[in-house]
């Protein structure tokens, strides 16, 4: 696993050369939101990178919990892990539909469960397809078992009472991947009972802006210009957040990206802080 790239995405090129290989496992991370009619289970069941197993972002998760999608319970994580031939030792790649959008949730969830050696493609499904790379459909293969052993960092994972502490102080940058009218409160949240707004201190660097149209995941030196734009320090080890916790990842992945591979997500999100009426919320800019 030497030749892992420091970088937390990769090109096709580079999964291509490596897909047969006995050590690498190649993930569908796809996910829609919940007003989006479309089946991304079925979509990977249809077609799908060849070998890829399906990480299924609504089971694989704290399904008792009133949050969307929070991480799962380490044991849940890794026995769902271990029945898809993840385990130790395993090389993951992670891609989606969109381009990038969910794959970086689970990749952030990998590395909270301790595995660091995941990467996402960039591109995703879509840059798989234009580059002519095969494409499998049929039945999905079956994987032999492989034993996974979480070690999970809570250092990558804040909750609301962290949250509270980190509003409280204004030490601790926080950046809101969600888009531009949410965060300034001007368009209502997607889903019901949320207010709108944002938390005090917070800055705004949506998500979309770190993708360019091919569904890439943009340079460091773009990257970088457009953290300074938003007022976001990135000197610091800062908090993402965003809707539920699933495009705060493409920032956590940007900041990776930018060497800063200590970013940590807020897990609830603006699900959590949006519907309480005990906690701070701005409007505006």
């Amino acid at each position: 696993m030497t030749d892992l790239p420091p970088d937390p995405v990769v090109p096709c090129a580079w999964l291509a050369e490596r897909l047969d290989a006995p050590d690498v496992r190649v993930i569908d991370a796809t996910w829609f939101m919940p007003n989006d009619p479309r089946d991304a289970k079925a979509l990977y069941a249809e077609r799908r990178i060849p070998g890829a197993t399906f990480f299924d972002i609504d089971e694989i998760a704290d399904t008792g919990s009133d949050l969307p999608h929070m991480l799962p319970a380490p044991e849940k994580f890794a026995s769902r892990m271990k029945k898809r031939g993840v385990g130790d030792g395993t090389r993951v790649v992670v891609y989606d539909s969109h381009g990038l959008f969910s794959a970086a949730r689970v990749w952030w969830t990998f590395r909270v469960m301790g595995h660091e050696d995941v990467v996402v493609l960039d591109g995703g499904f879509p840059a798989w397809e234009r580059g002519g790379y095969p494409i499998e459909t049929g039945p999905p293969p079956q994987r032999m078992e492989r034993h996974f052993t979480p070690r999970v960092r809570n250092d990558l994972v804040r909750d609301l009472a962290d949250m509270r502490r980190a509003v409280a102080e204004g030490r601790t940058p926080i950046f809101d991947a969600r888009p531009a009218p949410r965060f300034r409160g001007e368009a209502a949240e997607p889903r019901a009972g949320l207010r709108s707004g944002h938390m005090p201190g917070a800055r705004n660097v949506p998500s979309g802006v770190l993708v360019d149209e091919n569904g890439s995941l943009k340079s460091a030196e773009e990257l970088s210009r457009l953290f300074d734009q938003a007022g976001a320090d990135v000197s610091q080890n800062a908090i993402c957040t965003c809707g539920s916790g699933v495009t705060a990842a493409i920032i956590a992945l940007a900041l990776a990206r930018l060497g800063r591979w200590d970013a940590a997500i807020y897990d609830g999100s603006w699900a959590e802080w949006g519907s309480r009426d005990d906690t701070p919320i701005e409007t505006g800019a």
